[in-house]
């Protein structure tokens, strides 16, 4: 693909639109003073192959311009490649036509959107015979699979003015975000060492890679899941053992022991213990025990009331033996016996009452001993009483104690069986806990993990076997050795520009990895922004893209067959400057030098590559750089001329 044309429509619809048209396979040269638009033509044939993003200015060109088209040709055919000027929604929007030879630049009216930016790459991505694939990105990247298309290949045919004099960047929009990647996942591609087979190898290892991972998180799942049962399931048998379901528990059971174990605790029969006669049993002791302290009582008020008995007959007794003993001391009077009891014996006199006579006394006496006499027979009886009231005592208080004992004994029994019934209602719990939980699936994950096992295990072959197939790819040594080939042109002409380093240079390459220029000498690696100069870091540009499209176009690369390079002199002049062709002091030589090698070049590419050069320079003598002018913008009889005609800013 080559540029014919390239049409500025002006925004009023004005049917003439500004045209720079340029020549196929040959070294075209857009010469002319600052500032009149010779930078802007990189940009608007860029935005033109479908950039999303043109970083056109405002004056005068967005404010004059209303559509861009750019004429392209594909050997025996043509495309129309025109965009509407960058605003908004417009800015996805494009207007395709192809045609034949005869295809040229519509008049503004048949300007119409009928496409848009990716239909645009998508067509001009085949018809340059880029094959229609996704880069896969290395296993483990964090970026995205993307098309590789015209918007890859379009990054190696730009060099505008701060690209081509950058020591630390060797491509196009290589220091903006992505681009620097996106350039060393293609490049191997339009070198030709890369393709869709090794893209589609990537890509099934990609998913082999995920399937693999799958796989893995798979298996370290089911292992921390069977992890976590055999934890849970041996707390279950420590609890079942504990409970009395289980006699023995191994200390470090394995998962088919585990399930064994709590299925051989589901088979305990555990029994409900429901009530029995024991309340029964506690309230005849209780009825007996209250019956036996009722007659406890009574003995007991029988025996106090026989002791009061007994106080009362000693006292009695004893008062009796008193009595007597005064009444017997009658016994040892004689004669006075006799005596006139009406009178006292001492004095004489009568008394008022008559004291009792001998015979009463005695008779008295014999009374009172009669009643000592019975109230000493009835004494053993009381005895015996009192007796029999002690033994019927002590056989009510041996019963009582004997209550007791089975009143406690019957605590006791109450107790255990409170006990056995909560142990019963723990193994029932337990065996309930076992039973959800082999239902849950607690259970040994041998066979499911086996088979994960196996599955990760095939995974695994698989994921070596594509690795092996794109390991006997090795694209990247394959890029080094293309870039060898290319390497080979670049140290020829950087000798011939004598470029610094370039006559001790053993070669000069371009590094995939550092995306810039290296020269290898004796002494080592010497990268571009390590050699000074802007000569020379524009020099080394050069050659690279030159010596770049050179193997791309030899080998029938899907790249654009042009080259565009902005300001390649800017070194030789001052930073500020009107027209080249005033600075008499300038190493004119070696400008003529860099130009001689841009048509040495085109020519021997044998028309396969165009060269497009917008710069200040001027080479009036030279005939051959006079022929490669397309576009001369000096003033010519005071009228200025410029990418945007004067008539369009008036």
């Amino acid at each position: 693909m080559q540029l014919l044309a390239l049409a500025l429509y002006h925004r009023d619809g004005r049917p003439t639109p500004r045209v720079v048209r340029f020549q196929p396979g040959a070294l075209n040269i857009l010469t002319g003073e600052s500032e009149t638009g010779k930078s802007e033509i990189l940009d608007i044939v860029d935005y033109c192959l479908g950039r999303g993003n043109p970083s056109l200015p405002d004056e005068p060109i967005d404010q004059t311009v209303g559509w861009y088209a750019l004429l392209v040709e594909f050997g025996d055919s043509r495309m129309l490649l025109a965009r509407p000027r960058p605003a908004g929604a417009s800015t996805t929007q494009a207007m395709i036509r192809t045609g034949g030879h005869s295809l040229d630049l519509p008049p503004a009216n048949e300007l119409t959107p009928n496409s848009n930016v990716a239909a645009l790459r998508s067509q001009l991505s085949a018809r340059l015979g880029i094959e229609d694939f996704q880069f896969q990105p290395p296993p483990g990247a964090a970026r995205s699979s993307f098309a590789v298309s015209i918007a890859q290949a379009a990054l190696l045919c730009f060099q505008n003015q701060n690209e081509i004099a950058d020591k630390k960047a060797l491509f196009h929009r290589q220091t903006e975000d992505g681009i620097a990647q996106t350039l060393k996942d293609t490049l191997p591609y339009f070198l030709g060492a890369a393709g869709p087979e090794q893209a589609l190898r990537l890509h099934r290892l990609n998913g082999a890679q995920r399937e693999l991972r799958a796989a893995q998180r798979k298996l370290d799942d089911a292992q921390r899941r069977r992890d976590s049962v055999d934890a849970a399931g041996v707390a279950l048998l420590r609890l079942a053992q504990n409970e009395g379901l289980l006699d023995h528990v191994p200390a470090a059971p394995d998962a088919e022991d585990i399930r064994a174990l709590l299925e051989q605790a589901l088979t305990i029969t555990v029994t409900a213990v429901g009530p029995s006669d024991l309340r029964d049993q506690r309230q005849g002791l209780i009825d007996e025990r209250r019956d036996l302290r009722e007659a406890l009582q009574q003995l007991d008020e029988q025996l106090a009331l026989v002791d009061r008995w007994q106080k009362q007959g000693e006292a009695l007794t004893g008062e009796l033996h008193l009595q007597l003993g005064r009444l017997q001391s009658i016994n040892l009077l004689g004669p006075e016996r006799d005596h006139d009891f009406a009178v006292c014996p001492l004095c004489s006199h009568t008394l008022e009452e008559p004291d009792a006579s001998a015979a009463e006394i005695l008779a008295l006496g014999a009374q009172v001993s009669e009643e000592l006499d019975h109230v000493q027979t009835i004494q053993p009886i009381r005895e015996e009483h009192r007796r029999a009231l002690q033994d019927g005592r002590f056989a009510v208080v041996e019963r009582l104690r004997v209550n007791g004992a089975q009143l406690r004994e019957l605590a006791a029994s109450d107790e255990r069986m409170r006990d056995l019934q909560d142990q019963h209602v723990r193994m029932a719990r337990v065996q309930g806990r076992i039973d959800q939980a082999l239902s849950a699936g607690v259970e040994s994950s041998v066979g499911n993990i086996r088979e994960l096992r196996h599955n990760l295990h095939l995974a695994q072959e698989t994921v070596a076997m594509l690795q092996a197939r794109i390991d006997e790819d090795d694209v990247t040594a394959e890029t080094e050795r293309r870039l060898t080939d290319v390497a080979h042109l670049m140290t020829s002409w950087a000798k011939q520009l004598k470029l610094g380093q370039a006559n001790l240079a053993d070669e000069v390459t371009i590094s995939l990895n550092q995306l810039n220029v290296v020269v290898r000498r004796p002494e080592g690696r010497l990268p571009l922004n390590r050699i000074g100069s802007a000569k020379n870091w524009i020099g080394y540009h050069m050659v690279a893209h030159l010596a770049l499209h050179t193997y791309l176009h030899r080998h029938g690369r899907p790249v654009p067959g042009f080259l565009m390079l902005d300001q390649p002199t800017q070194a030789f002049f001052p930073a500020k400057i009107r027209d080249a062709s005033t600075v008499e002091d300038a190493d004119w030589d070696t400008v003529t030098a860099y130009f001689k090698l841009l048509r040495e070049v085109a020519e021997l590419n044998e028309g396969t590559l165009q060269i497009i050069v917008c710069d200040h320079a001027n080479l009036t003598e030279e005939a051959w750089f006079q022929e490669a002018i397309v576009e001369n913008w000096r003033p010519v009889d005071g009228q200025r001329k410029a990418l945007i005609p004067n008539d369009w800013t008036g």
